[in-house]
């Protein structure tokens, strides 16, 4: 058995990254109230990014794997999640 990491295995993915997000942080003043960010552990794909400068939550959707994570974690459910439009997002090597 392999002893591939979580990074490693992101590598096998194939993405077709569209020009609009499909992922929407839905109310900016609630990820400034968020004590703990949750969104910048949860994910898999290190997708979300707490800019303490900026005071904002960068979504990175290009690294998304569609896995429904934030669908369900955030504890706000401040994110907005909706399938990429047809023809973008992932492609699995082996799926």
């Amino acid at each position: 058995m392999s002893n591939c990491n979580v990074s490693e295995k992101l590598f096998t993915i194939r993405y077709k990254c569209d020009t609009e997000s499909h992922l929407v942080i839905k109310e900016t003043e609630t990820c400034l109230s968020c004590k703990t960010k949750d969104c910048n552990y949860f994910c898999p794909s290190d997708v979300y990014e707490w800019e303490k400068k900026l005071k904002i939550t960068t979504v990175a959707f290009e690294n998304c794997i569609e896995c429904g994570t934030c669908r369900i974690a955030c504890p706000s459910d401040n994110i907005a999640w909706v399938y990429p439009k047809g023809g973008y997002g992932i492609t699995y090597k082996y799926g």
